[in-house]
């Protein structure tokens, strides 16, 4: 087994790919809210792009895991460009933030080995940099603040460098159901109360 950099897969490859990468995201496509599986054309233009690594694990001939970072995280839509320049401005102006935009495994292969495989690749590449790396995890894959993706990402990385998870924020998502409205008394706000969470142009 081995892990392989890819720049600009052919056809044929990108088909390869994007069997095993619509397999593994079924799961969390149908569990996860958020749209967190791209489409076929999105995910060839993800492939493709020489801004992102592609990092694939091959047993033999058969790709058993990948790995996508956008290495211009802000040109993957996912994350804000504002956010980074005020919260991390050195490191956003030097090009070190960088965005894991997916990494999967066959759910029918030994996963462990696998991610050790993807870890020691992709991963030392980004401790090398000194990068930033940028991930978000649908709840399926991290049910509570501790556990789940973010320690195993965190333990993966600390085999290739000296690394420290910092937590960056938390997106909810509800709906407003106007099919079962309560009765509008009980489900009255006061209107500063709510003006309070809204966004504001005020500096």
């Amino acid at each position: 087994m081995h892990v392989a950099k890819h720049s600009r897969p052919n056809h044929e490859l990108v088909g390869r790919l994007w069997s095993l990468y619509a397999t593994a995201y079924r799961k969390v496509a149908e569990q996860a809210i958020s749209r967190e599986m791209l489409s076929r054309a999105e995910f060839e233009v993800a492939v493709g792009s020489e801004t992102n690594r592609l990092w694939v694990v091959w047993d033999g001939t058969r790709a058993v895991a990948m790995s996508l970072i956008a290495t211009d995280a802000v040109a993957t839509r996912f994350v804000s460009r504002e956010y980074f320049e005020r919260y991390f401005p050195e490191r956003f102006a030097r090009g070190e933030v960088h965005y894991v935009m997916w990494a999967v495994v066959d759910p029918e292969y030994v996963a462990s080995v696998a991610v050790t495989q993807l870890a020691r690749g992709g991963l030392a590449l980004e401790a090398a940099e000194g990068a930033l790396l940028v991930f978000d995890v649908p709840e399926v894959n991290q049910p509570g603040a501790n556990g789940g993706a973010s320690a195993l990402l965190i333990r993966l990385a600390r085999m290739v460098g000296d690394a420290t998870l910092v937590p960056l924020g938390l997106q909810r998502f509800y709906a407003v159901d106007f099919d079962r409205a309560r009765d509008a008394d009980e489900a009255e706000v006061a209107s500063d109360e709510l003006l309070a969470y809204m966004p504001s142009a005020a500096p």
